[in-house]
């Protein structure tokens, strides 16, 4: 079999059939119907997946292989039925895609299950992704490259991502842990917690809480801004940070700051109190431009 046949395995309670066709598990929440491919990885791929309902998980291997596993539920086979995938390559660029042509299914009365297509895809550690989800939560475990990510509805996660990153959730929280490069978050309802050594930022939610943690080494190539319509900025910056602060915690909020800012405008600015009002002034030999912006919020800016 050549690498990019499918490959299926059919399942009713403990009967195992293996077969050149797909995986089915019956079980009392769903019908479940699973598919892989796989594409060999000799260069640097543009990956592009989406989904019209269901989680998305991208992992890294040490493996020049794409591995695309598609595990489609449904209420029964006929639901299941009007999910179609597209897995093709062209050249280096490689797209996945799951598109559903019927209708949710219902179970009485106030009751449905959701028909939905989960994407678990895994590919070398350098990889440019471009990924959506309709309605769904989304995770990126240790790849590098430009990397795009977009929920319509749901949480996102990145673990040691590197490179472009470009995540927006239309309403859900976001987590980029030890993420370095350029980075901009967007949510429009949810909290966003950012760690690593980025070297550019910017980070929007429109309600929620914003928490950043800097790690040694993180230079900023440009300027940052953290903006959150309503809800507390926390910034943990490393001894040695350089930057030109501007907190405004807007009309209800305070700034308070550990580290003694130079050339310092506002409330309090030297007494690591917090003080009402926006506040500004250079921490360490300044540079770069950080924004930290709450429509009505607390901002702390603390030693990581």
């Amino acid at each position: 079999m050549s690498m990019t046949n499918l490959t299926f395995a059919l399942v009713v309670g403990a009967t195992v059939v293996t077969s050149t066709a797909c995986r089915m598990d019956v079980d009392s929440q769903a019908f479940i119907e699973r598919e892989e491919k796989r594409f060999p990885a000799d260069a640097l791929i543009d990956l592009s997946v989406s989904t019209f309902d269901g989680t998305v998980e991208i992992r890294s291997w040490d493996r020049p292989e794409v591995l695309v596993a598609v595990e489609k539920r449904g209420q029964d086979k006929e639901a299941v039925s009007k999910i179609s995938v597209i897995a093709d390559r062209t050249g280096n660029h490689i797209n996945v895609d799951a598109r559903h042509s019927g209708r949710t299914t219902v179970i009485g009365i106030g009751h449905f299950t959701s028909t939905s297509a989960r994407l678990i895809i895994t590919v070398p550690r350098k990889c440019n992704i471009v990924a959506r989800t309709g309605d769904g939560s989304m995770t990126l475990d240790r790849v590098e490259g430009k990397l795009d990510l977009r929920s319509g509805d749901g949480s996102i996660k990145v673990i040691e991502g590197k490179g472009d990153l470009l995540i927006e959730s239309g309403d859900g929280t976001l987590t980029l842990d030890d993420v370095a490069g350029h980075v901009e978050a967007r949510t429009r309802d949810g909290s966003v917690r950012v760690s690593g050594t980025p070297s550019g930022l910017r980070v929007r939610t429109g309600d929620g809480s914003v928490t950043l943690r800097i790690r040694d080494g993180a230079q900023m190539s440009d300027d940052w801004m953290i903006d959150t319509g309503d809800g507390s900025v926390t910034a943990e910056l490393p001894s040695g940070f350089n930057a030109m602060i501007e907190a405004d915690p807007g009309s209800g909020g305070r700034v308070h700051s550990d580290f003694s800012l130079t050339n310092s405008t506002g409330p309090n600015t030297t007494a690591k109190k917090p003080g009402r009002g926006p506040v500004s002034g250079q921490l360490g030999t300044g540079g770069k431009k950080l924004t930290l912006r709450s429509g009505d919020g607390t901002i702390r800016i603390t030693n990581y």
